[in-house]
Parts: C-alpha cells; structure tokens; sequence
C-alpha cells in the first residue's frame, strides 16, 4: 500500500476515489510511566516514557487507516494526515486519515 502524503502518487494517475479512511487509537498514561516521567521533568530531556506510547498509537491508527483502505480495494492512500485530541486528563486519541484511491498503471 501506497501511502502519501501529497494529493496524488508521483508518476501515477488516480483512475477512481474511494472515499476517505481513517483509522484511531485511544490511548492512556500509565502510573508507572507517570512516576518516571515526572523525574524526567524535573531535570529536563525528552520523555522517553511518553516518546514511546506516542509512536505506538500513531503506528496502531496508521495500520487501522491502511486495513480499511485494503477493504475498499485500494492501491494508495493520498492527502494522509494525523491528528491528536485529548479525550481527558491522561488519555488521548490519535486519528490517521487520508484518501483512499485506485491507481492507474505506472507508465
């Protein structure tokens, strides 16, 4: 699967437009990882704790956004984007989401 984040695949014709497809994980802060992120804060550095669900979520949304484009038959997904919103203190949800088209053949 193509993914992209340019309105179409370089060298590619979009012969068709299937929609767009998201995918989404919410995910919490754990105690643990609180505990050692707040001594992370006190002398400064990157989160490692946090770093790490982060790219985690974004992995599970992107993979989500992937599967339901292969549902639909796509080739590629174009315009994809990603989005983080707080659901509540120490929880938040982070959307992947794009275009999922059907490619023409490369020339």
């Amino acid at each position: 699967m193509i993914v992209v984040t340019t309105d179409g695949v370089p060298g590619r014709a979009i012969i068709e437009a299937l929609g767009v497809v998201r995918g989404s994980t919410v995910r919490a802060k754990h105690v643990g990882s609180d505990i050692v992120a707040s001594f992370r804060n006190l002398v400064g550095g990157e989160v490692r704790e946090y770093a790490q669900l982060l790219a985690g979520a974004r992995e599970q949304a992107f993979d989500r956004m992937v599967a339901e484009a292969r549902a639909l038959g796509a080739d590629a997904v174009v315009a994809a984007r990603f989005e983080t919103s707080t659901i509540q203190n120490g929880a938040s949800e982070v959307l992947a989401y794009g275009t999922a088209v059907r490619l023409g053949p490369a020339p």
